[in-house]
């Protein structure tokens, strides 16, 4: 579970000042594997972008009054909780994939369709691996119901979700 501090920046808002670098100061001052939790008196759009550079994931919730809080997560903690998890679960003896999908430029549900084909004409403990452009949430479960173990998670970068699936 991620730690976060507190970084509240309205008031300097509501003064007619620019919080950018104040921001940017407390994201220095993070542990690794630490968050930012942003409070604004708008939704900090522009700041997203900035922060998915730096390796941060955000997740946004309005507030009363038109303010928002911002989560930022950053993103390799995800792919290390993965690892770990994957390590102690008996996933660190996967063989390299026999099948390489890169479903980035397609969109839903072929990514999910292609997988599943491919997942269903591997041989008994073979993996696949596949790049998507988001989080394949609705394919877990098919996976699951079919028997197939995985494993995935962002590149640090936050850009690509890479999966890893094994047949029974």
């Amino acid at each position: 579970m991620t730690d976060y501090i507190d970084v509240d920046v309205r008031p300097i808002l509501r003064a007619g000042g620019e919080p950018f670098s104040v921001i940017m100061a407390a994201l220095q001052r993070l542990a690794p594997g630490q968050g930012l939790r942003l409070y604004a008196t708008f939704k900090p759009v522009p700041l997203f972008a900035v922060m998915a550079d730096k390796g941060y994931a955000y997740a946004d919730r309005p507030l009363e009054h038109g303010e928002w809080e911002v989560l930022f997560t950053p993103v390799e903690t995800e792919l290390e909780q993965a690892s770990s998890a994957a390590a102690g679960a008996g996933f660190d003896d996967w063989p390299e994939p026999a099948v390489k999908l890169d479903n980035r430029d397609l969109e839903p549900p072929e990514p999910m369709v292609r997988i599943l084909a491919a997942a269903d004409q591997l041989g008994p403990g073979e993996t696949l691996s596949a790049l998507l452009r988001r989080e394949p949430v609705f394919l877990f479960p098919q996976l699951e119901k079919r028997g197939f173990r995985w494993l995935g998670g962002f590149t640090p970068d936050g850009a690509t979700y890479e999966l890893t699936v094994r047949a029974p």
